[in-house]
């Protein structure tokens, strides 16, 4: 087995009670996949990333939920990139992830350490009706309930997640949904999350994301997501680009995050954000 070190930090937050949880595994070679598999299931956090070799400024990444890896995680990669900038110092990074090569810049802030990603190339495409009334359904929404200045997407940066904007903060404030029939959904349609938003105005969104397929009901920050999102509202025409967004997630489950979106006028999405340590 490879030697590593196995790490613990909430990502998207400066407290640590706050944010998005990730183990973080920096060793000199990648384990094979069941130990990493069984490490994060023992990890049991949303995430768990791991990092080899342990020195220079490119390194090779795999991300994996305690069920299943996944192709690419926004809030491990921030948590990553803290960790790297503590362990071997600030700067830019290149992380050789399984859909790409994600650029992350670690610098000091204020006194907290934050980490900027640029997601691969993003991408959207319509949802199937099928599929959007299937996922409605298990939400226990309606087409009624939906945004119509925001129409929903299969959308990609990274991973793909299905957007939903909803025109009523109260409707996302009550979420609950039947977690078995849209894992299998999920599964079926692969995607990562269900990234469902409110707009608050122009530079603010509200989300929740739902993650069965990861086993974990709701993940309290989606950096992924924030990406697909970000590439949607530009490509989409929803926005001018360059703009910023600040995505407000987790406060419904009680670990509030705060995810920076920036939105150049081509190419990918900057998401950044601190991260700290979890004693």
């Amino acid at each position: 087995m490879s030697n590593g070190t196995l790490h613990r930090y909430t990502a998207f937050s400066s407290d640590p009670d706050g944010g998005n949880p990730a183990g973080i595994w920096i060793g000199d070679a990648l384990p094979d996949a069941a130990t990493m598999q069984k490490i994060a299931a023992d990890v049991g956090y949303s995430e768990t990333a791991f990092v080899a070799p342990q020195r220079g400024a490119e390194r090779e990444i795999r991300y994996y939920s305690p069920e299943a890896e996944v192709p690419f995680c926004g809030h491990a990669t921030i948590a990553t990139g803290v960790a790297l900038g503590a362990i071997d110092g600030d700067g830019d990074y290149r992380l050789a992830t399984r859909v790409g090569e994600v650029p992350v810049s670690v610098r000091m802030r204020d006194g907290v350490r934050e980490a900027a990603l640029t997601s691969v190339a993003p991408r959207h495409e319509p949802v199937p009706e099928a599929l959007l009334d299937a996922a409605l359904s298990t939400l226990g929404w309606t087409r009624d309930a939906l945004d119509p200045a925001i129409p929903p997407v299969r959308a990609f940066g990274g991973a793909w997640h299905l957007v939903l904007a909803v025109a009523d903060a109260r409707t996302l404030d009550r979420l609950d949904y039947d977690f078995d029939r849209l894992k299998a959904l999920m599964l079926a349609e692969d995607l990562t999350t269900l990234q469902l938003v409110w707009r608050e105005s122009d530079e603010v969104f509200h989300a929740r994301d739902p993650f069965p397929v990861g086993g974990v009901v709701e993940d309290p920050a989606t950096g992924a997501a924030a990406a697909a999102l970000g590439g949607y509202l530009r490509d989409a025409g929803l926005l001018r680009a360059p703009a910023s967004l600040l995505i407000r997630q987790g406060e419904a489950m009680g670990r509030p995050s705060r995810l920076h979106v920036g939105i150049p006028v081509s190419g990918g999405i900057v998401v950044s954000g601190t991260a700290v340590p979890i004693a």
